[in-house]
Parts: C-alpha cells; sequence; structure tokens
C-alpha cells in the first residue's frame, strides 16, 4: 500500500515565471485594477474631478463669453463657447495632474511602496498601473465634460472620426502629464504637498497660451513661448479636428502644424518623465 509523502518531501511547486513586458504588462494591469477598485469604492473622487472643469464651463462661457472677442469674429457667446471648448478639455486632462501626484504620494507616506518591494513585481508597473487608472478617470470626466459642452451650444463640426483623433490627441497629453504628476508625488513628502506642487506650474502653463484668449493679443516677447508651449498645440490640434477654428490658424509653424506638433510633445513627456519617475521610484523602494 502506497503512503503520502509529507509536504516537505514533496518539494515546491515548479511556477513559470514572467519575463520582461509580459510580466511588466501584467503587474500593472494588476496595479492599475488596485486604483480603479478604489475609485468605485470613493466615488467623491470622481465627482470632485467633475465640478471644477463644468465650473470653468459655465463660468468662461457665461460670464465673460459676451466679452472676449475671437480675431474674425465680434464678441459672441455662442462663438467663444467653440474657440473655448478645446482649451477647457486641455486644462481638464493636465489639471489630473494633481490627484495623481497626491495620490501617489499618499500610496509613499502610507507604506504601500514597501509592501510592493515585498513582491516579485516589477518595479516600473506601480508607476505605470497608476498612470494607466488616471487614465481611464481622465476620460470619463472628458465624456461628461463634452456632455455638458453640448448642452451649452459647443458643436463638432468636421466629423466623428476627426473628433475622436481630437479626443485622443487629448488623453495622449493627458497621460503624458500623469507621469509629471508621478514625479512630483515621490519628490515630496506629503499628498498636501503633492497636491500644491502639482497645480501650481500648471496655471502658467494654461493660461499663457491660446486656450483661452488668442496668442495675438499677448505681449510680443510673450508670444513665441505661447506658440510653443505643449498645450497650446494641443489646443490648436484639437480645434482643427472639432471644427472649431475661428478664422485662419496662426501663420507660425507649431501652429500650422499642430497635430504633429502636439503628438512630438506628448511622447517626448512621457518618455522624460516615465524614465525619471521609475528612476525616483526605485531609488525611494531600494
Amino acid at each position: 500500500m502506497a503512503t503520502a509523502l509529507p509536504d516537505a518531501a514533496i518539494g515546491p511547486v515548479p511556477v513559470t515565471p514572467r519575463h520582461g513586458a509580459v510580466a511588466m504588462l501584467h503587474d500593472s494591469w494588476v496595479v492599475a485594477k488596485r486604483n480603479l477598485r478604489r475609485m468605485t469604492r470613493i466615488p467623491e473622487i470622481v465627482v470632485f474631478g467633475l465640478m471644477q472643469p463644468i465650473m470653468f464651463v459655465l463660468l468662461f462661457s457665461f460670464v465673460m463669453g459676451g466679452a472676449i472677442a475671437i480675431p474674425g469674429a465680434a464678441p459672441n457667446h455662442d462663438v467663444y463657447i467653440q474657440y473655448l471648448m478645446a482649451g477647457i478639455f486641455a486644462q481638464t486632462v493636465t489639471f489630473a495632474v494633481a490627484g495623481a501626484s497626491a495620490g501617489i504620494a499618499e500610496d509613499m507616506t502610507k507604506g504601500l511602496v514597501d509592501r510592493f518591494r515585498s513582491l516579485p513585481m516589477s518595479r516600473a508597473a506601480v508607476l505605470t498601473g497608476r498612470t494607466l487608472a488616471d487614465l481611464v478617470q481622465t476620460a470619463i470626466t472628458v465624456v461628461v465634460l463634452a456632455l455638458v459642452a453640448l448642452l451649452v451650444g459647443w458643436r463638432i463640426h468636421d466629423g466623428f472620426l476627426k473628433a475622436l483623433g481630437a479626443f485622443g490627441l487629448l488623453l495622449l497629453l493627458g497621460y503624458a502629464f500623469s507621469w509629471i504628476g508621478a514625479l512630483i508625488g515621490l519628490s515630496v513628502r506629503s499628498p498636501e504637498a503633492a497636491t500644491s506642487a502639482g497645480l501650481i506650474w500648471l496655471f502658467p502653463l494654461t493660461f499663457i497660451s491660446n486656450a483661452f484668449v488668442p496668442i495675438g493679443s499677448m505681449p510680443g516677447w510673450l508670444q513665441p513661448i505661447a506658440y510653443w508651449n505643449p498645450f497650446s498645440a494641443t489646443v490648436q490640434a484639437c480645434r482643427s479636428l472639432f471644427g472649431n477654428q475661428i478664422g485662419p490658424a496662426p501663420d507660425v509653424w507649431p501652429m500650422q502644424h499642430a497635430v504633429v506638433v502636439s503628438i512630438g510633445w506628448s511622447v517626448l513627456i512621457t518618455v522624460v518623465f516615465s524614465w525619471l519617475s521609475v528612476r525616483k521610484y526605485r531609488r525611494a523602494a531600494g
């Protein structure tokens, strides 16, 4: 009669390890699901994330829309809302940086880094999963914001496919900026500091651009900075793809090739800041 061997005699059960990109993608998806579950359990995160861009739409369109003149058109609410929305969309996806910064800083202060460090998982996956979850939340915000914009008079004039391209550029920019948020969150000591550090530099970036007023109205020395602003390129590209361009595009290279410049800026920011963020995380977890 055969006798059962003790567990110790059986030895470890062989496990097929995952390597390289496959392991990183799997681990990133696990981390992303963790952050998405947290979003569903704390719906206030989504609700309050929606309130700010909606208020910007209503305030700019109804309070200032009748006073701001766009070249080629008299001051008018209906005209200004077409001009405005690309800027509001871009502002919304970039302001998600503050949430990304605070979330990563909170994970750091609560010791989550130490828990992840004890697991056999890719170091890059922790940040990649976080930024992917932030991208999903940003996409939800953009969809709701688009519905609000349609209610107040904004329209897409150049076809559904081009509009999808515009939303793709917006999400690409938002994903790129979430890596800036990741680096900020890893570099400060508290979620409160991360929120402040994530927002303070965004205000000049968004206002020194073509988001709310034409760049030609700015001082001459400031105009080249605004034209080469990655924010301006995405706004101009979205206006063109949405069919919301009022008058001809400015006769400067980044505005005449806004789609290419927008993609280039987003890819460059993603590559540089993902590398810096992963490097910073490895040092923090080392």
